[in-house]
C-alpha cells in the first residue's frame, strides 16, 4: 500500500479496511525511483515507475 507523509503524518493513498483504533504493523520503503539519487536521467517517469515496480525486476 502506498501513502504519502505530510505535515507529520502518513496519508494511505487508497482506503484501508481498517477499525477505529486498530494497531498495525508498517514498513517504510522509500520509492525506488527516488532511491536512484541523481545516479540516471529520468526523462518518463510514469515509465520508469512501471518498470521498477515489475515483478519480473529482480534485486542484484
Amino acid at each position: 500500500m502506498k501513502a504519502i507523509y505530510e505535515n507529520k503524518v502518513l496519508k494511505p493513498l487508497e482506503k484501508l479496511d481498517l477499525k477505529d483504533g486498530e494497531v498495525v504493523d508498517i514498513e517504510i520503503r522509500r520509492d525506488a525511483v527516488d532511491r536512484l539519487g541523481g545516479l540516471v536521467k529520468i526523462s518518463r517517469r510514469d515509465w520508469l515507475d512501471e518498470v521498477v515496480e515489475s515483478p519480473e525486476l529482480e534485486p542484484i
